[in-house]
């Protein structure tokens, strides 16, 4: 016998207005209250907090990003011999990151350079107004592989002719972010 599907109604969980959504979205704001919502596949509807940044122009559409404090340890192995590489890596890690991680369906290539840019120089965020954004498709349980990607791709990026790299991620419960797009 094959398991049944349960619809979940999509109306926000505070004012029950209905929610538009397409299949591939998992996050929304309601547009009569303001309320954020998660799709959480045990609980349904779940409430978000959801922070707009200031720096977004008026009557434009933001972009959403989920952002997370992380703490990276990493061990590498390079097949040259110079420590730089090394010494570059244990100096940028020796502090926590602000890991900002698209949430709206682009690239991978989009995607790696967005992460990568954004943890190496992470924006201002500053509460702001609330705005339009993109569709929220990246779900909150698939930041932390996101982050450990954005992790991979700045070792693999140094010049360093890495061989190996292992690490730890400790990662702090992300927030939903809209940023300028």
């Amino acid at each position: 016998m094959g398991q049944s599907v349960e619809l979940i109604p999509l109306v926000c969980t505070h004012c029950s207005t209905p929610l538009p959504a397409n299949p591939e979205e998992v996050a929304w704001v309601c547009a009569q209250c303001g309320q954020g919502l998660l799709l959480d596949e045990q609980k349904g509807l779940a409430p978000l907090d959801v922070y707009y940044s200031a720096q977004i122009p008026p009557n434009t559409r933001g972009k959403p990003y989920w952002v997370a404090q992380g703490e990276v340890t990493v061990q590498r192995q390079t097949y040259d011999s110079g420590r730089r590489g090394d010494q570059e890596a244990q100096q940028f890690w020796s502090q926590p990151r602000q890991f900002i991680i698209p949430a709206y369906d682009c690239t991978l290539k989009a995607f790696t350079k967005t992460g990568v840019d954004w943890l190496r120089q992470p924006p201002a965020l500053q509460p702001g107004s609330p705005a339009a954004f993109e569709p929220v498709t990246l779900h909150l349980d698939d930041v932390k592989a996101a982050a450990e990607f954005i992790v991979v791709a700045v070792e693999a990026g140094r010049s360093d002719q890495m061989k190996e790299v292992s690490f730890s991620l400790d990662l702090s419960t992300p927030a939903l972010w809209i940023l300028p797009g």
